[in-house]
């Protein structure tokens, strides 16, 4: 998604409200979603390697041991954050979809989704 697709003409949301939510909120609501789904885990990942690399640099046991433990429930961290928009995406659909079709929760789940997923409807 490049920085002109922010500005770019439609809506999201039409079908729930009224008016909508401009493509740009939406584009860039997405943009950020995406940004923290990659960056974070990278950067957990990198600065575990760091402490584990400091550690093991030292030589010393229990450090080697501290800097893999932190390495590992960083490892863990990164994996979640990058899970966790498809895991509550999972979690809502199944809820939403209970109501049946037209419901109140399913309209608002829809909208959601198309902001998450940067497509609006």
């Amino acid at each position: 998604m490049s920085l002109t697709n922010l500005l770019e003409a439609g809506d999201y949301c039409t079908t729930v409200i009224d008016s909508g939510i401009p493509a740009g909120v939406g584009n860039l609501i997405h943009l950020i979603v995406v940004i923290i789904q990659i960056a974070v885990p990278i950067l957990l990942i990198i600065w575990g390697m760091i402490d584990f690399a400091k550690a093991t640099v030292g030589g010393d046991e229990d450090k080697i041991k501290a800097g893999q433990k932190t390495f590992m429930k960083r490892f863990i961290a990164a994996l979640v954050v990058f899970l966790i928009v498809t895991i509550v995406q999972l979690v809502v659909s199944a809820i939403a979809s209970v109501g049946g079709e037209g419901n109140e929760a399913q309209n608002a789940w829809d909208c959601a989704s198309q902001i998450i997923t940067g497509k609006p409807a």
